[in-house]
């Protein structure tokens, strides 16, 4: 199917704006119409509920749905990783089952692969999956879940072949997050807030029609979820006004135009990194009259050349052309040096103010929820070393790091 081009996308969304936007609709109303329309995720194949549409068309939309200022689609990771994952490895009824709920945001999803021993080795994990007749039982533990607490439904893996080596004795299921034997716990971040949990399985039950890519083939499906993810996570993105999707939330029968006001009157919260963050601390340097500073003008063409490093590399990341494979990675990596860059020339630009909290300055308190914030991205999505060893190891053919042969069986591992 070809592709319309930036322009023409604008100009169909925004007359599908003009003739649909409606302030009095609910959230769950506003969401269901982007979903009929294929606007919610147009990236998706069609029959997954999207158009196909390239990642630059999807940015065309949103940069529309921007300027008019009128709700977004739903956000979270059953957009960003379980639609996409589900679309390529589900099968044509868990298609249905699944896509249509994240599309219309009437569930939120949330992410089960981190466990306390077995984060940067993934597979590693010790999550039991047991079969018990049409069901699965499930028992372990997972942390570092991110919108846990909102989540109707969870990306799983779990182990359920131990005796098979352990990329291969995993398996991946669609998991009800609300169901007994669930325990969500909150991780409060230095930032205030607790974006992460740790969540304890205790008895779970999913269905083995909820096996997502074929019983042990969990770590291949694994791997498309962590694909989706570093290349959502390097790419950036155009801020819109949102709400939070699920039932969990309480935010589906809002009105639209409340949703809208109450984000345009509510101040903080981490912004995001690219170009609009690096002109925003361009007129704060001269605003602070910190322009003029030659060792601050240095540091600031090197951050404006970072930025425009991961848009180039951006840009090849959505072309067929010239690609080596690592685009994703890399704009991960790129990712976390843009945070680290961006705290280090912001603090450098308000000087003793950086010691304050944000709530205490009357200009450039975004520079201090990015410099609490830095650390995680260079650990959520996939530490940096697990970044470095992926391209080292997959794309330039460097030796892999000693351990033990590939087939031991999981069960003869050491364990953490």
């Amino acid at each position: 199917m070809s592709q319309k081009s930036e322009q023409e996308v604008k100009t169909e969304v925004s007359e599908w704006i003009e003739n649909n936007w409606n302030p009095k609709l609910s959230v769950a109303e506003w969401w269901q119409l982007m979903a009929d329309a294929r606007l919610s995720h147009p990236m998706l194949p069609e029959e997954a509920g999207g158009r196909g549409w390239s990642r630059a068309l999807n940015h065309a939309v949103l940069s529309v749905i921007a300027d008019k200022n009128v709700l977004g689609p739903p956000t979270g990771l059953g957009m960003m990783l379980a639609a996409p994952t589900i679309a390529a490895h589900g099968t044509q009824e868990q298609i249905e089952e699944y896509i249509p709920k994240i599309l219309n945001g009437q569930h939120a999803w949330c992410q089960l692969f981190s466990e306390p021993g077995a984060g940067s080795d993934l597979a590693g994990l010790q999550c039991k999956a047991e079969k018990d007749g049409d069901e699965w039982i499930i028992n372990g533990q997972k942390v570092w879940t991110s919108g846990g607490k909102v989540a109707d439904m969870g990306m799983l893996i779990a182990r359920t072949d131990p005796e098979l080596p352990k990329h291969q004795g995993i398996s991946y299921f669609a998991f009800d997050m609300k169901q007994e034997g669930v325990d969500v716990r909150p991780l409060t971040e230095m930032t205030g807030r607790a974006l992460f949990n740790e969540v304890f399985i205790t008895d779970g039950r999913v269905h083995d029609d909820a096996l997502i890519g074929g019983k042990s083939n969990g770590w291949r499906v694994a791997n498309a979820t962590l694909m989706f993810e570093r290349s959502h996570l390097g790419s950036g993105t155009i801020p819109v006004p949102t709400a939070i999707p699920g039932s969990v939330a309480g935010q589906l029968e809002r009105k639209v135009e409340e949703v809208i006001s109450s984000i345009n009157k509510v101040r903080g919260g981490n912004p995001a990194i690219g170009p609009r963050l690096f002109d925003r601390l361009a007129e704060l340097s001269q605003k602070l009259g910190q322009d003029k500073d030659p060792v601050i003008r240095d540091e600031m063409m090197k951050l404006h050349t970072l930025v425009e490093v991961n848009r180039l590399n951006m840009l090849r990341a959505k072309s067929n052309t010239d690609r080596t494979g690592a685009e994703g990675n890399i704009g991960k990596l790129m990712m976390s040096e843009l945070y680290r860059q961006f705290r280090e020339v912001g603090n450098m630009i308000i000087g003793a103010e950086g010691m304050l909290t944000a709530t205490e300055v009357s200009h450039g308190g975004w520079i201090h929820e990015v410099t609490v914030f830095s650390p995680a991205p260079s650990i959520y999505g996939g530490t940096d070393q697990v970044q470095r060893n992926i391209i080292g190891e997959r794309v330039l053919g460097l030796s892999k790091e000693p351990g033990h042969p590939k087939e031991t069986p999981f069960s003869d591992l050491p364990k953490n």
